[in-house]
């Protein structure tokens, strides 16, 4: 029996690379927002009020669940922050 080896948990359970591709994206940019919300110290309601959002939506990024969340809304809650979104593109047999 042969064992297969995955990159990420995302390369494991979607159905191709291009959809591992897609959540690993929104999940690196979630823990990003993640970071910038608690360095920050600011409360969810004032995220969220920062955001255009509701303060359950702000728990549920907190609380990681990236399935909720479209690229594009991270992207908007990310520039609502103050932040300067970039794209980088990498080879995947880049190390």
């Amino acid at each position: 029996m042969k064992i297969q080896t995955y990159e990420t948990a995302f390369d494991l359970i979607a159905d191709t690379p291009e959809e591992a591709a897609h959540m690993r994206a929104r999940a690196d940019l979630m823990l990003q927002i993640h970071r910038i919300i608690t360095r920050s110290g600011w409360t969810q309601q004032e995220v969220a009020r920062r955001c255009g959002v509701s303060q359950p939506r702000i728990n549920a990024l907190m609380r990681g669940h990236f399935d909720r969340f479209s690229l594009d809304a991270l992207v908007k809650m990310a520039a609502a922050l103050g932040q300067r979104i970039t794209i980088k593109l990498s080879d995947r047999d880049a190390a």
